[in-house]
């Protein structure tokens, strides 16, 4: 009984007292009670010569043993002024003091060590006994179901692959709780294990989060999983080969997202020595070799031919944090919020959806097809990770990272010229209710590709950079929060009233898409790119078969796109073109007739940004009115101006709050993006001899038509159609010229 008497002083209500009144074979010792008198005298500093005294032992009184005891309780260390006050109070001196402690604290080491031993010697016992036990019942092996002797070494085919699965599924359960590890930033303390009538199901929770019975997936933290259809259902027979292949690629895109998170988080602070200011000290440059010393390759090296491109831009945004991330991390709200960038956008495959109710952890596969607004610049077209991770109180971060793109070049799909690197942006509430944003946009991309008169406008991050992502999402912005009915004026002007504003608003939108569809030739629509002699090869001429679309009258639609170099600012070049007084002078479709402005929707502070309806008045007494929808647009990443014919009738439901989804559009349009650089710098913006008018610099025209060929949808096209949409584009440059005096 010895041995569990010690392990009694492991208990948590362990006095150290208890030991001094413990007797076993004169349980006190000498050390501990006694005073060895040549340790406190003057015999220690007797000359080596004399033969030391013989050693007097005084024995300590009871009272001074227990209040040494009492002492040693609550400071087994006393230091020197604590000796001081026991030596006067128990009447021995101070080096009495110290050696008792010392003692006593020898003692108190040699009697654990005495009691780590008996416990050490029990469990060497123990498991001796369980061995000797586990050897017999290996020698004689009995048959549960029988009772009989069974051969040994025999298992079922069951069992063996149920073993099989147990250590595959530890092994990924630890990988998961190494990928949520990081998530958290701090260990998982625990991981409940399910009852044997679970069905295998997982059930991860913590903080009160989670806890509920869900299949398998990828636990990012906060106690939230991967719901979709995606994940592994562990109720399922044993997984085959393909879903162990997709567990582990899982595991992998959760890396890749951690990885760029951290690099986006680096590159968006603001003392970054990452960037540096350009020569002419307005934007900010990448560093790349402070770059390639902080960052290691996330989706491997750059492919050869490929180019940088890598922009930074900081702007206050009329919308809160929570908001902003809602709607990006859903891709139809996401494709509203970046209209013209944004051709077209899937979720793929959605590994985490985040905590409920919030998407803090939410991780996507998504497709997208990004534009420039010409048929220069070819679509790029993205498969990549989108991560959203919560910084701090009201301080979000969503990053996008493509995918290897050597998986998904292929001889049958070579349109992959383009990666993302870690890109995205950093959201931070503000106390007037706006946001600050900062964001990044890090590319690689084939520049053979792009024509010579894009390049340079694509390499300086104009096209596809953060300024132009943010630009964007401020007017966005802007426009949802005069949408707001508490915005909207007492008297309205247009004598809309709101569903009215909206049906408007959004045939504009749909207008607005199909036009940028017509130029670049995305695949949001499917058109047929025809090649023709007599067309120039920087016209682009598309077309499509309408048979059962009601956004677009029936029969064979032709679509005509070019761009240009003019030698005029952007701004001046969008105020000509969206003032209905002098659309005469360009509209060749307007004969001449004077245009008044009958409905005006504002989508900005600014007058240009807005959705118009325009009435041409008839000429002659047989000439009806003419009815045009137009929408135009201004930031600091290019103009839009955007119209289209609309008969009477369908406009009249539209602006009483009707389906706009039934109204038959053509629509037609420019597209004015920025270019600060001079006419004669490149022979490949202009012709000989041509300058900039004025002090602006110049601008990229995109000029695009949609017609009616044929209503009939099995009528053929011919030469000549084509080259009547050829004739106009070509005239309706040369009037804005000759209007605006650059010829």
């Amino acid at each position: 009984m010895e041995g569990h008497g010690e392990m009694g002083l492991f208990q948590e209500n362990f006095d150290p007292s208890m030991i001094a009144r413990m007797r076993d074979d004169g349980y006190e010792s000498r050390s501990g009670s006694d005073n060895v008198e040549g340790a406190s005298g003057d015999d220690q500093d007797a000359g080596d010569d004399q033969r030391p005294k013989k050693k007097k032992y005084h024995r300590h009184t009871p009272q001074q043993i227990q209040e040494l005891e009492a002492f040693f309780k609550e400071c087994p260390h006393p230091d020197e002024k604590q000796r001081l006050e026991l030596s006067r109070r128990l009447g021995l001196e101070t080096k009495q003091i110290k050696f008792w402690f010392q003692n006593r604290r020898t003692q108190m080491k040699t009697q654990l060590e005495r009691h780590d031993h008996i416990i050490l010697k029990q469990e060497y016992e123990k498991l001796k006994n369980d061995n000797d036990a586990l050897r017999t019942a290996m020698a004689n092996p009995v048959c549960n179901s029988c009772g009989g002797p069974a051969i040994p070494g025999q298992i079922s085919f069951d069992d063996h692959q149920l073993r099989i699965e147990n250590a595959r599924l530890k092994d990924e359960l630890n990988r998961i709780c190494t990928l949520a590890n990081k998530f958290l930033g701090r260990p998982i303390s625990s991981i409940p294990i399910p009852s044997s009538n679970s069905s295998f199901d997982l059930v991860v929770g913590r903080n009160g989060i989670g806890g509920t019975p869900l299949t398998m997936g990828l636990d990012l933290g906060n106690g939230f999983l991967s719901t979709t259809s995606s994940a592994m259902s562990l109720s399922k027979p044993p997984l085959g080969l393909m879903d162990h292949e997709a567990s582990i690629n899982r595991s992998m895109l959760v890396n890749l997202a951690l990885t760029a998170m951290d690099e986006l988080i680096k590159m968006a602070h603001t003392d970054s020595p990452l960037w540096i200011k350009s020569f002419d000290g307005g934007k900010e440059i990448l560093n790349l070799e402070e770059y390639s010393r902080t960052f290691s390759p996330c989706i491997g090296t750059k492919p050869t031919g490929f180019v940088t491109e890598a922009t930074r831009d900081v702007g206050m945004v009329m919308i809160n944090s929570l908001t902003l991330v809602d709607a990006l991390m859903d891709e139809a709200q996401w494709k509203q919020m970046f209209p013209c960038t944004i051709a077209r956008a899937a979720t793929i495959d959605m590994i985490s959806s985040g905590v409920a109710g919030i998407r803090n952890g939410a991780l996507h596969v998504m497709h997208a097809e990004l534009q420039v607004l010409s048929p220069l610049v070819p679509v790029r077209q993205l498969k990549f990770l989108r991560f959203c991770k919560q910084q701090a109180q009201g301080v979000w971060a969503v990053v996008d990272v493509s995918l290897d793109i050597s998986q998904e070049s292929t001889k049958a799909n070579p349109l992959v010229s383009c990666r993302r690197l870690p890109s995205g942006f950093v959201v931070q509430d503000m106390s007037n209710g706006y946001s600050k944003v900062t964001w990044v946009e890090h590319s690689e991309y084939d520049e053979s590709s792009i024509h010579p008169l894009y390049r340079p406008f694509i390499s300086s991050g104009m096209g596809f950079g953060a300024q132009r992502w943010v630009a964007t999402l401020q007017r966005q912005c802007e426009f949802l929060a005069i949408l707001m009915p508490s915005s909207l004026p007492k008297e309205d002007p247009t004598a809309l009233n709101l569903a009215g504003r909206t049906s408007m608003l959004q045939l504009a939108q749909r207008m607005t898409d199909n036009f940028c569809s017509g130029v670049c030739a995305s695949t949001a629509r499917k058109w047929d790119t025809l090649r023709v002699g007599n067309v120039g090869e920087d016209v682009r001429v598309m077309t499509r078969k309408n048979l059962d679309d009601p956004g677009e009258p029936p029969g064979i639609v032709l679509s005509a796109a070019t761009s240009i170099w003019m030698p005029v600012a952007q701004q001046r070049l969008f105020d000509f073109l969206r003032d209905d007084r002098l659309r005469s002078e360009w509209d060749i479709l307007s004969t001449g007739r004077p245009i008044q402005e009958m409905i005006h929707i504002a989508k900005g502070h600014k007058h240009g940004n807005c959705v118009s309806l325009l009435r041409g008045s008839p000429t002659t007494a047989n000439e009806s009115s003419m009815l045009i929808l137009q929408e135009t647009w201004t930031d600091a990443s290019g103009s839009l101006v955007v119209y289209a014919p609309v008969d009477i009738p369908s406009i009249n439901v539209v602006m009483a709050g009707g389906d706009p989804a039934y109204v038959a559009l053509l629509p037609s349009g420019f597209a004015i993006l920025p270019d600060e650089r001079s006419g004669n710098c490149d022979g490949a913006m202009s012709k000989a001899g041509e300058n900039v008018t004025d002090g602006g610099g110049g601008c990229l025209l995109t000029v695009g038509f949609q017609i009616l060929l044929d209503s009939q949808p099995t009528a053929k096209l011919t030469v000549e159609s084509v080259e009547t949409v050829n004739n106009l584009i070509t005239c309706t440059i040369q009037k804005i010229k000759a209007a605006l005096k650059l010829t």
